[in-house]
């Protein structure tokens, strides 16, 4: 069909868009199926011709017409040969018949293939019409006017679902354009602040004509301190991008002993704290990047002893539900707003504050999770307690590898290595 239509396509026609080749599609599928259709016609025709009894049509012995004149002597008659002479005209003139009809069905066919050509290059327009829109508005579309939308209308048929598919897609390139920007933006301001103190630190300490041993210490300590905060904060970006990146290769883990060991290294920090933390671990095999895995885990402990009240609680749970492995983190603190809750997964958002304060973490905690959730193809849950606090749930999915319950302190430990 494509070197049928390079050869079709003259100069003087069009290029060889997706319209031409439908059009040539249907125009080869009439033409072949109607030389079909008469190759079999003409086959049962000439078999029904072939079985017509010819004798029917030929006059028996003894009723031929007598000739005019009564006193004529007839000649003598050989009937076997004027039988013989009769079939053979009427076979040619049936031969005849059926050769005629032959000839005017391939004309007729030659016509209705050129109707059909022409039908299907009008048919395969419209067809083809909303895919143009699709095209036109996909090349007006750019990163500053994302916010456009096709809105075709119309049956629900496949181009439809196209132009919606098409939709949804803008959409989510909008929101993550926008996130991409405000993320930059916020990022740069948070890296900045570290370094503009840093310089200031040194500033004050060069210009100081009376600066003592123990002052340029104390400036240097102080600039030492802002520089392991900016490298808490690259490390924090570095790992929010892994898992904005995804996850190529799934390991299988048991969630229940990562989350055991979390919860013993941040023991120290929540007694220091005076928060208690009440866990109930189950075992819960899931497949994934187990230190990502880990991460998620950790910062979900970590914003649940930060954001506490004194002597407040912490309890985290781990378990199989439906199937899936689902580590649960509940906490006190202060209350909630619900409708604040979607606000907490965004980079550098915190509660009350467009941006993260000074005090203590960086304000990518839950961002971390959420990302590093989304690599996991994992389902996060979050909910306000009414009595102060979040209730945070994090569901992955169904273990893909689910080795025997013998095989799998053989396999953490590898994991984990």
């Amino acid at each position: 069909m494509n070197r049928l239509a390079s050869r079709i396509a003259l100069p003087h026609l069009p290029r060889r868009t997706v319209r031409l080749r439908m059009t040539l599609l249907y125009g080869s599928l009439f033409l072949l199926s109607g030389a079909g259709l008469l190759t079999v016609t003409n086959f049962l025709v000439r078999h029904a011709v072939a079985g017509l009894p010819v004798k029917g049509f030929i006059p028996a012995p003894g009723t031929t017409p007598k000739p005019v004149d009564p006193f004529a002597v007839p000649p003598p008659r050989d009937h076997q040969a004027e039988v013989h002479l009769a079939e053979e005209a009427v076979t040619r003139s049936m031969s005849a018949l059926v050769e005629q009809f032959l000839i005017q069905s391939w004309i007729a066919l030659a016509l209705m293939s050129v109707i059909s050509i022409a039908l299907g290059w009008i048919v395969a327009g419209r067809i083809l019409s909303r895919l143009r829109t699709i095209t036109a508005a996909a090349r007006d579309i750019s990163a500053t006017n994302l916010h456009r939308r096709l809105a075709l209308d119309g049956p629900g048929d496949e181009l439809k679902e196209l132009g919606d598919t098409f939709d949804d897609l803008l959409g989510r390139l909008d929101a993550a354009f926008r996130a991409q920007r405000q993320f930059v933006a916020n990022a740069s301001h948070e890296l900045r602040t570290p370094l503009a103190r840093q310089r200031a630190l040194g500033q004050v300490a060069l210009c100081d004509p009376d600066a003592t041993v123990g002052s340029l210490r104390a400036a240097h300590e102080r600039i030492l301190i802002a520089g392991a905060q900016q490298e808490r904060l690259i490390e924090a970006l570095l790992t929010l991008t892994r898992g904005y990146a995804g996850i190529d290769v799934h390991h299988p883990f048991d969630l229940g002993q990562l989350t055991n060991e979390v919860i013993e290294a941040h023991r120290p920090e929540a007694g220091h704290r005076t928060v208690t933390i009440q866990a109930s671990i189950s075992p819960a095999l899931a497949t994934g990047h187990r230190p990502l895995a880990e991460r998620l885990v950790t910062n979900l402990l970590d914003n649940a002893i930060r954001h506490n009240t004194p002597h407040g609680r912490v309890k985290i749970t781990t378990g199989i539900v439906d199937g899936h492995p689902v580590v649960t983190v509940a906490n006190t603190g202060p209350v909630v707003p619900s409708n604040a809750v979607e606000q907490l997964f965004q980079p550098f958002q915190r509660l009350g504050t467009a941006r993260a304060d000074r005090g203590e973490g960086l304000g990518l905690g839950l961002s971390i999770v959420q990302a590093i959730a989304t690599a996991h193809a994992a389902t996060i849950t979050a909910s306000a307690r009414s009595e102060g606090g979040l209730t945070i749930a994090v569901s992955f999915p169904i273990p893909r590898l689910a080795p025997p319950p013998s095989a799998q302190a053989r396999t953490t430990p590898l994991v984990s290595s």
